[in-house]
């Protein structure tokens, strides 16, 4: 890390800013017993009481003014001093629910909860968040912070509406010019980061098409709706038809997690369902996919007297980072981690609710390291993920740099109106 500020990353006027590598490494110690707590005790999507008072007791012991969100989450700003000339604001955004999975890896601070586990890293993103809070609280205690600061810490990522629309329905980003997150990366090693321009993940929508027929007796299928024949029409064609009637460099992908019906060898059932994640790269092909699924069942299912109903949850448009942000974001990832540090990376067909935050206002989500270097890949969304604890200060590092530049407001809020006007 490095210790001095870089002339990007810092104010750029008044008051010479603290070495921020110093600060992150006074606040690593509660980060991290932070994050251990957090870990130890996970919440599902809106219930995540008890990490949103820890994060509240924390950033209020900073000094700072927390405001509860609606259910779950909080705001908090971290002000400039007296005389600031910028009155805009640039926000970070961490989430902080965990999944129904139940926890594998066996480690000291392990899941205390039964079936549910932080398994995709939202208790680091909760730590990061909080880190930051801490850190540019002393920099605006120097004096030398010029903008304000607001820390989002966010409710429901994981569940489809996700907690981004609430964030953003309470008004939270009505008044910000810019907005960035993170989000951990357990194929790169910690001390580094993974960065792109544009789409970096992928829409993301829940698929359920239940079937319903009179059922009957398996000797008979032609009297009674062969369903389960028919079901499995569904499960096998869907995808392929959906291949061949969007354009590929869409990249539409629709792949089933359930599959139920019946339960008797010798009965035809009278329901059964399918139910899956419909992914897309690209945002115009998803926003019409929905309506293609409908007909496309509709047609599958017609020749076996069965009935079908479609329902397509609408999840999140894929996260389309700007050009600027990302530029910002990089920036200061060299300026305190080095130039090794920062890494190309691909768009992912992963779902991430940040993605609505950028239909309102522009920023960007950078991938942070989290495999020990030399060590096994721990994938998301698996009970056995295990993050290297020393993420944390490169996180907080890159996340807290990025917030103090000037260069990371992007422009004035004359054309951050503008641009939420014509989103």
């Amino acid at each position: 890390m490095s210790s001095e500020s870089s002339p990007g990353s810092g104010t750029g006027r008044g008051t010479a800013r603290p070495p921020l590598a110093a600060l992150v490494e006074r606040h690593l110690p509660a980060v991290r017993a932070l994050r251990r707590d957090v870990h130890a005790h996970p919440e599902l999507s809106r219930a995540e009481h008890r990490t949103t008072d820890a994060v509240a007791r924390l950033l209020e012991g900073a000094g700072l003014a927390v405001r509860r969100l609606p259910g779950t989450g909080l705001v908090a700003d971290v002000l400039p001093g007296p005389g600031a000339a910028d009155d805009r604001v640039v926000a970070l955004r961490g989430d902080c629910d965990a999944l129904p999975l139940r926890e594998t890896t066996g480690l000291p601070h392990a899941s205390t909860v039964d079936g549910v586990a932080h398994a995709c890293g939202h208790d680091v993103h909760t730590a990061v968040l909080a880190g930051c809070g801490l850190v540019l609280a002393d920099v605006a205690r120097a004096g030398a912070l010029r903008h304000t600061v607001r820390l989002v810490l966010q409710p429901a990522e994981e569940v489809m509406p996700g907690g981004a629309l609430d964030v953003v329905g309470a008004g939270v980003v009505d008044d910000v010019s810019a907005i960035y997150g993170l989000h951990c990366d357990p194929s790169l090693d910690v001390g580094t980061v993974g960065l792109k321009a544009g789409p970096i993940t992928s829409a993301s929508d829940h698929v359920t098409v239940r079937l319903f027929g009179p059922g009957g007796h398996t000797s008979r299928p032609h009297l009674a709706g062969d369903l389960v024949f028919a079901l499995g029409q569904v499960v096998t064609q869907l995808p392929a038809v959906l291949a061949r009637r969007v354009d590929p460099r869409a990249g539409v992908n629709l792949t089933w997690g359930s599959v139920h019906a019946g339960g008797a060898p010798n009965a035809v059932p009278s329901e059964g369902l399918a139910a899956g994640t419909l992914r897309c790269m690209e945002t115009e092909a998803w926003q019409h996919a929905g309506e293609l699924v409908e007909d496309v069942v509709a047609d599958l299912v017609r020749p076996y007297a069965v009935r079908a109903e479609v329902t397509l949850v609408r999840g999140v448009p894929p996260v389309d980072n700007d050009v600027r942000a990302t530029a910002a974001l990089e920036q200061a990832a060299r300026a305190e981690l080095g130039d090794d540090a920062v890494l190309p990376t691909r768009q992912s067909l992963g779902g991430e609710d940040f993605a609505w935050y950028l239909h309102h206002v522009p920023g960007a989500m950078v991938r942070l390291g989290t495999r020990t270097p030399g060590g096994p890949t721990y994938d998301l969304h698996r009970g056995d993920y295990a993050p290297d604890e020393d993420c944390l200060g490169p996180g907080v590092l890159v996340m807290a740099a990025t917030a103090c530049s000037e260069r990371a407001l992007l422009g004035d809020v004359t054309t951050t109106m503008a641009q939420r006007s014509s989103n």
